[in-house]
């Protein structure tokens, strides 16, 4: 229990660390949410509660085949803002468009054989 409220609460601190940083300063907010930051927490997570090789390699090779449509909100959203749609319709279709990105790289994943 005490290892999964440190695992939350550091992982909470590191989002609210970026989205502050963010406040005072766009280039340096995208310099640390572009980090893969969550990426690496999980993957330490996993690595201490498992210490299994196997399953990291397997997260990381996931990891790398889901940023690819995870690109999709960041080109959306603000083409979509700069457009002058509102800041909650601009999020809720560069969300949608980045989950059927998701589906549509699952597809082409399954065709060319590469299982997640």
């Amino acid at each position: 229990m005490l290892q999964t409220t440190i695992k939350v609460l550091l992982t909470s601190v590191l989002v609210v660390a970026i989205a502050e940083a963010g406040k005072r300063s766009s280039l340096l907010g995208a310099i640390l949410a572009s980090l893969p930051l969550t990426s690496l927490l999980a993957i330490v997570w996993l690595y201490a509660d498992t210490r299994d090789s196997e399953k990291i390699a397997s997260l990381t090779a996931s990891i790398f085949w889901l940023v690819l449509p995870s690109l999709i909100l960041f080109v959306a959203l603000p083409l979509l803002l700069r457009r002058g749609v509102p800041f909650v319709p601009s999020l809720a279709v560069a969300s949608a468009l980045t989950v059927a990105g998701y589906f549509a790289m699952l597809a082409i994943l399954k065709r060319l054989g590469i299982e997640l």
